[in-house]
């Protein structure tokens, strides 16, 4: 019987660890969680029969399970009450199940594969029993045992078989039904909402999403929707609500056994008060009852449309107004790109400063392009702003090669294959793309592995090889003929690993456990040679590469499987393997080296330890190319006018065509043939708004499509557009007044709007309505017909009737809002006798310190005529206290300008009009006007041109359709074109003056109409009209100018030349050559030249002659301009002019032989050397060179020949230090068969004295600064020289007075230095001294300041040198008397005497080997006089043999004078010779 105990033990025991480890499973990661934690409390309260704790032994029964341990598949609650079945899963045939699962997408794939796995570890296990028999004798008990034991486990099997039949799929399977379905909402209009549900079922079901029975694609707008799906719970989120998303949302559940559907309405509601709020008008707020306030949001300092450049650093910023603000309350703060809201990443930095927000791209790339929104949601409301940000590339680093790819993304990941996709760029370079490469590399390295060997032409590449577990990240480099681009920015990290094992780790480990549980196969499958895959399809196939899919057998055993591929061409029964090397791990696999048009059969074979499967079936014929074909051309593109540097382009859609990635538009000027991209993003929409661009630019725009096959061809052409703001209507007019009321009428005045929309203003309509107390009419028009000025006579109005006025401006874009209405205002007739306020208010040439204010005389002029203005100005910061006025007197005219105004301050006008009977009101305030130039604006300039027409001229850069200048002369419109005549191209306009004189004097003004006020003047003053007439003259009759007038100068060989050169000529200029008023020509005597490209005349004549005295004239002609200029050469001045021609001759003739360049002179060196020294010339080998003094020729062998030398045609004589022995004359001759030459140099008397001057020069400027140095005796200021002379003349002063000799103050000269010594210095000798060196002229001066600091540090050094000298003088020592060594006879007497010096007298000892000796019968030691110190010894012995010294020392010091005694005895001295 114990064997059948173990083998009933055994059996239990995987019962309990199969269920323990199944169920705990189930409660993490079942969608069935309620009954599989009933299962597992069931199945653990059977556990108990067996097993206590994991701290408490095993109990082993030796009976059989008891029956209600039987297994059971009810769910169970705590009391055993039935709430419940649990499904069981069966691993068998399950073909039907997993088609449906293949069919799902990725993501639901692999959570159907974790559930299905859980859920047949759950309920499905072969039995693994392993019966141990051991042979032995057994007892009749022991039988009996073993005989229950198999019974019990006979049933235990037919148990297990009909659960095996109880498993059969079609048991399985049921309908979906919602667990939790979606739940309707209300929600304000740009919010987020988010419906939710929870759909059971077997197969699993899919979830459709549809709003009002249409389907919604969540892929092809993610901006708008994203769907999730994560174990059975579904979500839609509608980003950005608007009122069109209200409607009715079905969720709808499929699988193989029907459909359900759930219904949610969604409603959006809109903020409304009043009018429907614009798109750009602010959001209103609703009330909070929260914080009890209404908060309302304000967003000013908003970023602009941005450009920036790949690699830049990017910052967007606005600031946010919450009011009120609630203590420890902040808004909700979200940036969004393209609808999609951004999350701080390496990429993207956000800040809420709690006033400020900011967003900050780091190392700009064209992924970050697109449409940025700020939201700030709070408690009341939401507000919203949005621009677009532009990234552009930067600069290529070879011109030609293409910009880098963008947008690089990873998909379809598995164990060793990845799908990386990326988007074209917007510009192709000079070439075409030729395709793509790909790298990769390994995160945590920083090595770059090309995976492609060649190009790719589609955008989508898979990418093998890759290493299971380890992560990488992917970029591209597009290539055409000119090279490759730099690479794209990095792709986000993908891990090689199996989708079932990345979605495990997506969903993370469930309470209470802290890591996975990991499920393997069954042991039965180990050994087991893989099924056949099934589904074996093509995926992708272009003309790189195709791809293939499939999945993996039923059978796959513990260990896992690998596949190899085999193709087959078409026509043949050959089948070959690809993989030869290495069998791949994912159910994925490229195949590259395809012939492109040729027909291919695959198919896959499983294989692991055991071998090799067999194959699946075969896909049939594929021929390689692409599928994928290039997107079509889109439609005509239409340019619209949007602002000054934008323009709105519409295209139609590009028709069939798949899998479209975007447009790229771009944009070319008229006239030119450079295409510049306007967006470096690919666009999906149709519609799109290009900015950058230049004012005033004519452009034309095409759009081109792109997916991952790549470019469509580019469309046509749109008609071309004017770059400039789109026309709107006008503002609303201001300012609307009452000027004079009579019985039946009365006039009206306003100011027209600050803006026309682009356009001029055609006219105004005036409207009109009756008040009767509080209750006020309906409102009528006036007039039919549109009004050309701004003020009105509104007639037959009844009298003493109440009346209402508002105006309306019309342009070409139509009429816009009523201006404000007026207060009631009573028709009666006025008395006033003074005249009515000034209308039509206007200002032109606004500048930064002026400004020129227009207006119109007041419609009412009282009981006179109105005679004069005044003008009133005001800062706009300042109150009604700071009006002043801008002049004293009446102004005539009906314009003034203001001048002396503040930059960057804004001002206020108005007008008062004047008659005989006062000053009237003042008229509407005009304003606030800035008074700040416009960067664009230029001034008018007069212009004479080369026929001496005067002309004005006024440009504008910001030139609109329709805008077109206005000439005034003192601010009336010119009528009269007898005066000027105008002539306009483009931006560009010129008033000329028909015929200039006084009357065109005054003030010219020019008004480009449908601008900004752009506007100039120009003051014609009588001055300047003179001034002008002159320039005219000049120009009608022009004169060539000179540069200079006509020169001379004297040649070699004594030629003369005659020259001229003229500023400017043209290349038909003539020039006549004139003597005495007869014209010369080139010939024997005379030689001409005139070189126009550089304006210069020139005349030559070899010799001058007494015929040649005159006038030499040059008359030039070149067109209408002419040009005369002479030289005159008569009397002295001829005749020297003469002397210097046959001088010039005769040197150039002394030039033929060997001559002088340069004559004798001298020179002195810096070490004031004197060298006499010339340059010879045009000298041979044999030319004889000799050197003479006083005309006796200088010998070789002379002691002077030593200072000859010779460098190449440099002859020198060093003298040397000079002196009167070297005064003489010195000559040097050249002499060959060529002829002669000498030159003289007499160095006496005057040249003598030039030498030496100049080497009093170089002596004196030699000088050093003066310094000071301290003796014992005083002070020495000294400056050292190079060399010194003793003729040269040195002189010193004290405080600028000549320093007289004396015994206490010399002056010298010591080798080099030149010195002065002030012995016994006092405070009288402080001050400025200056030494005066003679250099041959004025003298050289030195000085020295010898005062303050300077001088207390010499005198301190004085007076310490002094006080040193007196002690060393006085100091004690011993002057002689005492011999080195003293050899003396033993019994000898010793007599030494010392001198010894010292003031005061010294004191005196003795010492013997350095200890004092004393005075005694032994040593008599006696001081004489204060000079003599004396020793005497007695009968010497050898005991008195050492080292004496006499020491004397006083208060100045001490002295010792060192002597050794040596006593010897005779008869020692002939023993020790003896022995």
């Amino acid at each position: 019987m114990s064997g059948s105990v173990q083998v009933t033990q055994k059996l239990q025991e995987q019962q309990q660890q199969h269920h323990y480890e199944s169920s705990c499973y189930l409660s993490t990661k079942s969608s069935v969680k309620q009954q599989s934690f009933s299962t597992y409390k069931t199945t653990s309260r059977r556990q108990k029969s067996t097993v206590k704790t994991e701290k408490s032994k095993e109990v082993v029964k030796l009976s059989p399970l008891p029956k209600r341990a039987k297994r059971t598949y009810l769910a169970m609650d705590t009391d055993e009450e039935v709430i419940g079945y649990v499904i069981p899963v069966f691993r068998a045939n399950h073909e039907v199940v997993r088609g449906l699962m293949e069919a799902q997408s990725k993501e639901e794939f692999t959570e159907e594969g974790i559930n299905y796995v859980a859920m047949r570890n759950l309920f499905v296990r072969e039995a693994r029993e392993t019966v141990d028999v051991k042979v032995e004798k057994k007892t009749r008990t022991t039988h009996i045992r073993e005989t229950a034991g198999r019974v019990e486990f006979s049933k235990t099997m037919e148990e297990w078989i009909e659960f095996r039949k109880k498993m059969n799929p079609d048991s399985l399977t049921h309908t979906p039904e919602f667990i939790i379905k979606p739940r309707g909402q209300t929600v304000w209009e740009g919010k987020t909402v988010k419906l939710h549900c929870t759909v059971a079922g077997w197969p699993k079901p899919r979830i459709a999403w549809y709003k009002n029975n249409v389907l919604i694609d969540a892929e092809a707008h993610p901006e708008k929707y994203t769907v999730e799906s994560s174990f059975n719970m579904h979500s839609l989120e509608i980003k950005n609500c608007d009122f069109i998303d209200t409607a009715q949302y079905h969720a709808s559940a499929l699988n193989v056994k029907g459909e359900v559907s759930s219904v949610a309405t969604i409603v959006v509601k809109r903020f409304q008060e009043g009018e429907e709020a614009g798109p750009l008008d602010p959001k209103p707020h609703g009330f909070c009852a929260e914080h009890g306030v209404t908060f309302e949001t304000t967003i000013i300092d908003k970023f602009e449309v941005a450009f920036g450049i790949e690699g830049e650093t990017m910052s967007l910023g606005c600031t946010v107004i919450i009011y009120p603000t609630v203590k420890k309350y902040q808004p909700e703060v979200v940036w969004s790109r393209n609808s999609v809201p951004l999350k701080p990443s390496k990429w993207v930095h956000t800040h809420w400063s709690g006033e400020r927000a900011t967003l900050t791209l780091v190392h700009l790339n064209k992924e970050d392009e697109g449409m940025y929104t700020l939201r700030v949601n709070t408690k009341s409301g939401f507000d919203t702003y949005s621009a677009y940000v532009f990234v552009r590339d930067s600069d290529v680093e070879v011109e030609g090669v293409p910009v880098a790819p963008l947008d690089v993304r990873c998909h379809d990941a598995n164990k060793d294959y990845v799908v990386v996709t990326w988007k074209q760029p917007a510009v192709e370079g000079s070439s075409s793309i030729l395709g793509y490469y790909i790298d990769r590399c390994e995160v945590g390295t920083h090595h770059w592995a090309q995976c492609n060997d060649a190009p790719v032409k589609y955008a989508r590449f898979p990418v093998t090889g890759l290493v299971e577990g380890r992560s990488y990240v992917f970029r591209v480099r597009a290539l055409n003929k000119e090279g490759v681009s730099r690479p794209s920015r990095v792709s986000e990290a993908v891990v090689a690993m199996d989708p079932s094992d990345r979605a495990r780790l997506r969903a993370g480990p469930s309470a209470p456990w802290t890591g996975m549980i990991k499920f393997t196969e069954e042991d039965p499958t180990v050994g087991i040679v893989p099924g056949e895959p099934s589904d074996v399809v093509v995926t992708e196939a272009t003309k790189s590469y195709v791809v293939l899919a499939w999945k993996p057998p039923v059978q796959r055993g513990h260990e896992g499987v690998m596949y190899y591929i085999e193709k087959c061409m078409s026509g043949t029964d050959s089948w070959q393997r690809v993989n030869t090397g290495m069998p791949v791990k994912s159910p994925r696999f490229a195949l590259f080296d395809l012939e492109e048009g040729n027909s291919y059969s695959f198919r896959v074979r499983c294989c692991n330890s055991a071998g090799v499967g067999e194959s699946s079936v075969c896909t049939g014929e594929i021929t390689v190319g692409d599928k994928l074909d290039l997107p079509s051309v889109p439609g005509n593109p239409v340019s619209c006018r949007n602002t000054d540097t934008s323009v709105v382009v519409f295209w139609a859609a590009s028709k069939d065509v798949k899998h479209l990635v975007g447009y790229y538009i771009e944009y070319s000027v008229v006239g030119t043939e450079e295409w510049m991209p306007c967006n470096n993003k690919p666009v999906k929409q149709t519609r799109f708004v290009c900015h950058g661009l230049t004012t005033g630019s004519n452009c034309v725009f095409r759009v081109k499509a792109v997916n991952a096959a790549g470019y469509s061809q580019s469309s046509s052409n749109s008609d071309a557009v004017v770059v400039q703001a789109a026309i709107s209507v006008p503002g609303k007019s201001t300012g609307v007044t009452l000027l004079e009321a009579v019985k039946d009428y009365m006039m009206l005045a306003w100011t027209k709007p600050a803006s026309n929309g682009g356009a001029d203003i055609r006219g105004y309509f005036v409207d009109y309505r009756t008040v009767k107390g509080d209750v006020v009419g309906k409102w009528h028009e006036l007039n039919l017909k549109a009004l050309t000025t701004t003020s009105y006579k509104a007639e037959n109005l009844k009298e003493n009737v109440f009346y209402q006025f508002q105006v309306r401006a019309m342009n070409m874009a139509g009429v816009s809002k009523a201006s404000l209405p007026t207060s009631a205002l009573e028709c009666k007739e006025w008395t006033i006798t003074v005249a009515g306020p000034p209308v039509g208010l206007h200002v032109l040439e606004v500048r930064d310190t002026s400004v020129v204010v227009l207006w119109e005389p007041p419609a009412f002029n009282g009981r006179t005529p109105v005679n004069g203005y005044y003008m009133d100005v005001k800062e706009v910061s300042a109150g009604e206290e700071g009006w002043k006025a801008a002049h004293e007197k009446a102004n005539k005219m009906k314009y003034m300008k203001v001048t002396g105004l503040k930059s960057g301050t804004s001002y206020v006008f108005r007008v008062r009009a004047q008659n005989l009977a006062g000053v009237g009101k003042p008229s509407a305030v005009l304003g606030p006007i800035l008074a700040q130039t416009s960067p664009d604006t230029k001034e008018i300039y007069v212009d004479v041109d080369d026929d001496g027409v005067i002309s004005m001229i006024f440009e504008c850069s910001e030139m609109k359709e329709g805008s077109e200048f206005v000439w005034s002369k003192n601010y009336q419109t010119i009528t009269d074109a007898s005066r000027l005549t105008i002539v306009t191209e483009r931006g560009r306009s010129r008033a000329i003056f028909n015929s200039p004189s006084l009357e065109d004097l005054g003030i010219f003004s020019c008004v480009v109409t449908n601008t900004d006020g752009f506007s100039s003047s120009y003051t014609l003053t009588e001055e300047g009209l003179k001034r002008l007439l002159d320039i005219s003259h000049e120009h009608k009759f022009p004169v060539i100018p000179f540069k200079s007038e006509m020169g001379m100068e004297l040649l070699e060989k004594g030629r003369v030349r005659f020259w001229t050169q003229v500023e400017k000529c043209t290349s038909a200029c003539q020039v006549d050559y004139v003597f005495n008023d007869v014209l010369v020509t080139q010939g024997k005597k005379y030689t001409m030249n005139f070189d126009k490209s550089t304006g210069i005349i020139e005349m030559f004549m070899d010799s001058l002659e007494v015929s040649d005295e005159g006038t030499f004239t040059f008359n030039l002609v070149d067109g209408k301009a002419k040009g005369t200029t002479s030289l005159v050469l008569i009397g002295d001045e001829f005749r020297e002019l003469q002397k210097k021609s046959e001088f010039e001759r005769a040197e150039w003739v002394r030039k033929q032989g060997p001559h002088f360049v340069e004559y004798l002179g001298f020179t002195v060196t810096k070490e004031c050397n004197v060298l006499l020294k010339c340059k010879i010339g045009n000298v041979r080998p044999e030319t004889e060179i000799t050197w003479s003094k006083d005309s006796i020729e200088i010998a070789e062998d002379d002691e002077d020949a030593k200072k000859i030398e010779r460098n190449d045609t440099d002859l020198t004589f060093n003298i040397g230090k000079i002196s009167k022995a070297d005064a003489g004359t010195y000559e040097v001759n050249l002499r060959d068969d060529r002829g002669k030459d000498k030159s003289v140099f007499n160095l006496t008397d005057a040249g003598y004295q030039a030498v030496m001057n100049e080497l009093f020069r170089v002596i004196a400027n030699s000088s050093t600064d003066i310094k000071v140095i301290s003796t014992e005796h005083g002070i020495i200021l000294y400056s050292e020289v190079t060399y010194y002379n003793e003729e040269q003349r040195v002189g010193w002063l004290h405080k600028d007075t000549k320093i007289a000799a004396s015994e206490r103050v010399k002056s010298g000269v010591t080798g080099e230095q030149l010195w002065l010594k002030i012995n016994e210095p006092t405070e009288k000798d402080k001050g400025k001294y200056s030494m005066d060196i003679f250099d041959g002229k004025d003298g050289v001066k030195r000085a020295f300041e010898l005062t303050g600091k300077a001088w207390e540090e010499a005198f301190e050094e004085f007076q310490r040198l002094k006080l040193a000298a007196i002690a060393e003088r006085n100091r004690a020592r011993v002057v002689g008397g005492l011999p080195d060594v003293v050899a003396i006879q033993e019994g000898k007497s010793l007599n030494l005497t010392g001198n010894v010096w010292g003031e005061p007298a010294p004191e005196v000892s003795w010492t013997k080997n350095e200890k004092e000796l004393v005075s005694n019968e032994r040593y008599q030691l006696k001081f004489e006089h204060g000079k003599f110190a004396s020793i005497t010894i007695a009968a010497v012995t050898t005991a008195d043999s050492g080292k004496y010294a006499l020491l004397v020392k006083n208060k100045y010091g001490k002295e010792a004078g060192e002597f050794t005694v040596s006593v010897y005895n005779p008869e020692e001295e002939e023993n020790k010779e003896k022995k």
